[in-house]
């Protein structure tokens, strides 16, 4: 019987493991944003941020017309306040890069799409490698939002 009480012990401890590590949810958050839109580009900052003050490690992914909140010269778009408290989707970005260490960076395939290199880039914005994004994607303690 004291053998029984172990396992069922150690089994209730093993599930109580579980069940607090999935209700505190995942760990991080990979935002990838391809959305032309400011104000769809600024709303995913705004989660970002929120995830991020949550506890969340947090990755932004700037791909096809989105990528252009990375660059140094951006589109009026990108930096242009949007209501209500008058933020630019790069703002936040950038905001959320310095606050809370979030990497952020351009899809593999942005840069060369425009006959560019990375020195167009704000600075601590990088190109993401594949392998690299794709394990980000993958993880079973990340949290995917897409834009």
């Amino acid at each position: 019987m004291p053998f029984l009480k172990s396992v069922a012990l150690a089994a209730l401890i093993g599930l109580t493991s579980t069940v607090s590590a999935l209700a505190e949810g995942p760990s991080k958050v990979v935002t990838v944003v391809t959305s032309p839109e400011p104000q769809t580009q600024l709303m995913a900052m705004v989660l970002t941020m929120q995830a991020a003050q949550q506890g969340a490690e947090a990755h932004i992914l700037l791909c096809g017309p989105a990528g252009d909140l990375g660059l140094r010269d951006a589109p009026a778009g990108a930096t242009a306040g949007q209501p209500p408290k008058d933020m630019s989707p790069q703002g936040l970005m950038k905001a959320i890069q310095a606050n809370t260490g979030a990497t952020v960076e351009v899809c593999a395939i942005y840069l060369p799409g425009r006959g560019e290199d990375a020195s167009v880039l704000l600075e601590g914005v990088g190109v993401a490698k594949p392998e690299e994004m794709a394990a980000k994607l993958m993880a079973p303690e990340a949290r995917v939002l897409s834009f």
